[in-house]
């Protein structure tokens, strides 16, 4: 039975490892699940000539993420056709996200997303990411990363006249919120996915203060009383 000193120093010992382990397991958790924005080096050495050819990747690349979790290694590109020049403003007509799973063959493709702009609602001059609002990462602490996507565009008002798309890859599974803005009250519809109010709880609540963000930076002009008709799970708001 070692003496008092020798026991306060052993037993103090053992509280600094575990708040070292602590430590390690915390940044090694954070490491697995934080998102990495590629630099332009670094996006052409994963997104190659070939890997683009295979994958129907034929837009230049806005912005390319690499992410792990406990199903893998993924590669995210969100690409935008160059279109034409408008008042110093590149215009943007076809957009497309792919995602990219490492695998011991290659890269296999996960999902991808396309839209474009509508020349039948609103004259739709463009349509792009929103890539300060874009990001990857396990929102509700189960292990797995999930992607949020967002992206939109601008009519005769600009973004004021122009509709929303917010998406969210969970497990497989695409859920979307779909807007559109109007300086017209009537004109300001929201379609949400019924499987939003199926997602856990900590995911629909980041999802809400996303959107509570767009409309205070004034991206988003949303219907009065939508936050109310979200608590009662409305699928169509306006």
């Amino acid at each position: 039975m070692p003496g008092n000193d020798a026991f306060y120093l052993y037993f103090s010992g053992m509280k600094a490892r575990g708040r070292l382990l602590t430590i390690m397991i915390i940044f090694t958790v954070y490491q697995l699940h934080a998102q990495t924005i590629l630099s332009e080096t670094e996006t052409a050495k994963v997104f190659s000539a070939s890997v683009n050819a295979t994958n129907g990747i034929k837009f230049p690349i806005r912005r390319a993420y690499s992410y792990s979790d406990q199903t893998g290694k993924y590669y995210l590109a969100l690409s935008e056709s160059i279109d034409s020049i408008a008042a110093k403003d590149t215009l943007h007509y076809t957009i497309k996200g792919t995602c990219l799973q490492e695998t011991p063959e290659g890269l296999a493709k996960k999902w991808e997303l396309n839209d474009h702009k509508r020349a039948d609602m609103n004259e739709e001059s463009s349509i792009w990411f929103w890539t300060k609002f874009c990001e990857v990462k396990d929102l509700d602490g189960d292990g797995i990363a999930e992607p949020l996507i967002i992206y939109g565009s601008a009519g005769l008002n600009g973004i004021d006249d122009g509709r929303i798309k917010i998406l969210l890859y969970y497990k497989g599974q695409k859920t979307a919120i779909r807007h559109q803005n109007s300086v017209i009250d009537g004109g300001r519809i929201t379609d949400i996915d019924a499987s939003f109010y199926t997602l856990p709880l900590p995911i629909q609540q980041h999802i809400r203060k996303l959107m509570n963000t767009l409309a205070d930076k004034g991206f988003a002009i949303f219907a009065t009383g939508y936050e109310a008709k979200m608590n009662k799970k409305a699928v169509h708001i306006e």
